[in-house]
């Protein structure tokens, strides 16, 4: 690996940093899985099983991080359910500071000397046509899996929370948090609303281990019966006031009976009152994936910006 170091929990911490720098000067520009809350999930989530696997590259300026690239390489993920799934792609989350775009063509080739003779993707956000042209230059090109009606690109959706309607759970459910319901009551919600996952109580230790986690932001509702039958994480970037939901799920069992919806309305609610002012949410933005889009399109939310899937087989010195 070409100058390349594991990825730590202060490299993690520097990221995020850089991530509420570009929020503030250029918040089109931030890539889907380099804001504030997708940072520390991933990597709160994953590190202790598949960090092995993550090499990173960091770019200062006078001390301060500008640049960053994040490879998950080829390796095995242990589900849930036993299942064991080979990845054996490379995909690159990473971010460039706008005042330093330039160091694109760095990370291009730092990636490419790192994940090898095997298929790379990344997904750089479609408003940064600078690094879109770098990109083609170094031979990638549009990925037209990613873009089909079941594809895997994200929009991210904003609003602000001047009022937040009074959010109405049905009869026999109540709002929790993750400090009241206890890690194991966390760690089912998730697996219960993503199964097949590769969640458990490690990935929730490592996420709550996170230096911007908090407990009372992490919200659940439970059904009359103890089940945990939806949840969220709620991530508050106090610099620019503005908090981000990821993830958010619900038990199958439990689907289409407002739950979600309700607590997306009691999460806002929370995060202005812990002092945000903003809101923002990813979601799947393909054609036929649309049922998390209208959830968040029914709460206020509208589509800010997305990310462009691409994609480059072989090797090659690029441009």
């Amino acid at each position: 690996m070409a100058n390349s170091q594991l990825v730590t929990a202060a490299d993690v911490q520097r990221m995020q940093a850089l991530a509420q720098h570009v929020t503030a000067v250029r918040p089109d520009l931030v890539n889907s899985d380099a804001t504030f809350g997708e940072l520390a999930w991933n990597w709160g989530k994953g590190h202790r099983t598949e960090g092995a696997s993550w090499p990173c590259r960091l770019w200062f300026s006078g001390g301060d991080l500008v640049a960053w690239g994040w490879a998950r390489l080829p390796r095995q993920v242990r589900r849930s359910d036993g299942s064991v799934r080979d990845i054996t792609d490379a995909y690159l989350s990473y971010q460039v500071h706008p005042g330093h775009a330039g160091l694109v063509d760095e990370v291009i080739d730092w990636y490419d000397a790192t994940a090898g003779d095997i298929e790379r993707t990344v997904m750089p956000s479609a408003a940064d046509e600078f690094a879109l042209g770098r990109w083609a230059a170094h031979g990638y090109v549009t990925d037209p899996a990613a873009l089909g009606d079941a594809g895997s690109w994200t929009q991210l959706n904003e609003r602000d929370l001047d009022q937040v309607e009074q959010p109405v759970l049905p009869d026999g459910f109540r709002f929790r948090t993750a400090e009241e319901a206890g890690p194991d009551a966390a760690v089912q919600a998730h697996v219960d609303a993503w199964a097949p996952s590769t969640y458990g109580a490690e990935g929730y230790e490592g996420v709550r281990r996170t230096a911007s986690y908090r407990g009372d932001l992490h919200l659940l509702v439970e059904a009359a019966d103890g089940t945990m039958a939806s949840s969220t994480i709620m991530w508050l970037d106090e610099a620019n006031r503005t908090a981000e939901f990821e993830p958010v799920g619900t038990h199958p069992g439990y689907r289409r009976r407002g739950l979600a919806r309700a607590m997306l309305l009691h999460g806002m609610r929370l995060a202005r009152a812990a002092g945000a002012t903003h809101m923002t949410v990813a979601c799947l933005g393909a054609a036929g994936r649309p049922q998390a889009r209208e959830l968040y399109y029914g709460v206020g939310f509208r589509p800010f910006t997305r990310d462009a899937p691409l994609i480059r087989t072989g090797t090659g010195t690029g441009g």
